[in-house]
């Protein structure tokens, strides 16, 4: 049981599109929709642990159409992200970013983000518990893996809002929503590198 604690530990709390996106969101829009967003993030993660412990992503992703078109949408996705984030408060904007991403856009990252169906299908698929009762493990698990991904991404949040609340001048808190795009950028680049990997 302390692998399976330890595991989902370092699972969520390295980075990747869904803590990434909670720290961008915290420090682009504050602590408020930040929650917002990350309340999102919750419902997505629990429907692709759904999709895990039913069979549902297994039978999906082995489809390589819809693991691509899923990864285009991630992409894509994640882009937009990073776009919104860096225009934050900035007058550099074709069109300022007024509306926050809430808790739709946290739901709609989820299902397409592929560290989420990694991450929990690694959880769920391995770590034997109770062999004998695979329903009480899966309801096991579930417990765990959301007592620790909720404070994460909390954790996250507030890091990105703390950012925000020292008022920087609007040329430091550019960069630092630069940083935070940045950051998302690289996950998708490590992520097309892999997808093209032979």
């Amino acid at each position: 049981m302390i692998s399976f604690v330890a595991a989902v530990f370092f699972l969520i709390i390295t980075p990747g599109p869904g803590v990434l996106s909670a720290a961008g969101v915290g420090a682009a829009y504050g602590m408020k929709s930040g929650l917002r967003y990350v309340l999102g993030l919750f419902i997505g993660n629990n429907l692709v642990i759904l999709a895990v412990i039913t069979g549902l992503a297994a039978f999906v992703l082995a489809n390589p159409t819809i693991r691509t078109v899923l990864f285009v949408l991630s992409t894509g996705y994640l882009l937009y992200l990073a776009f919104r984030i860096v225009v934050a408060g900035s007058k550099l904007a074709f069109q300022p970013a007024t509306k926050e991403p809430g808790v739709v856009a946290g739901i709609l990252l989820q299902p397409i983000n592929p560290k989420a169906y990694a991450v929990n299908t690694a959880l769920f698929s391995g770590f034997s518990i109770f062999p004998d009762a695979l329903l009480a493990e899966a309801v096991w698990k579930l417990f765990v893996v959301n007592a620790i991904w909720v404070p994460i991404h909390v954790l996250w949040v507030w890091f990105g809002a703390r950012l925000k609340a020292l008022n920087l001048a609007p040329e430091k808190q550019r960069l630092i929503n630069f940083a935070m795009a940045f950051s998302m950028l690289l996950v998708v680049g490590l992520a097309v590198w892999s997808e093209m990997r032979p």
